[in-house]
């Protein structure tokens, strides 16, 4: 509930801002924050993670960690390799974009092929995941990290493809795969 909140906050902030620029458009840090975020995009989709240093603070945080924030640079291209390294033919699809002089959110669909079985599927299947990333920039370079996946996606990704997630307060229904 507080992400919810939190996010609802960023969004209506980002809204606010981008409608009171005056000009009608972004500024140019805010355009630069889209540029650089867009660069971490297609770095991870290419699996080359050589001039990530550029876009990413050294001391940066992800907060988006499976077991927890991630700290420095270093280890984000670590676990965003490791990442990459589980799936041929990544692909980012990017459904829209927001962005203010710190915040850059981002919705958009990620795919690929998985190499290896895990998460609940076999080598060779698709894999598909929306999410809303945010990220904060601070000095041309992304500080913060914060990813918001679909539950139902997650659940499907974790469990299998027949698990939906259920209704609030139903635990009852969720029920791991038949092995």
């Amino acid at each position: 509930m507080r992400k919810l909140i939190f996010f609802s906050a960023i969004l209506f902030s980002c809204v606010i801002i981008s409608c009171n620029t005056g000009s009608g458009g972004l500024s140019a840090t805010a355009k630069k924050n889209l540029e650089v975020n867009s660069a971490i995009m297609k770095a991870y989709e290419a699996g080359d993670f050589s001039k990530l240093g550029d876009y990413i603070a050294a001391d940066a945080i992800d907060h988006a960690g499976e077991n927890g924030d991630i700290n420095g640079l270093e280890n984000i291209i670590k676990e965003m390799q490791r990442y990459r390294d589980m799936m041929t033919d990544s692909k980012t699809e990017v459904k829209r974009e927001l962005a203010d002089d710190e915040y850059v959110m981002t919705w958009a669909k990620f795919s690929g092929t998985l190499k290896a079985d895990g998460m609940g599927k076999k080598a060779g299947e698709k894999m598909e995941m929306t999410s809303v990333d945010v990220s904060k920039f601070k000095d041309g370079k992304a500080v913060e990290h914060w990813a918001f996946a679909d539950m139902n996606e997650m659940m499907k990704m974790m469990m299998g493809n027949t698990t939906k997630m259920p209704a609030s307060g139903d635990t009852t229904s969720v029920k791991p795969p038949v092995q």
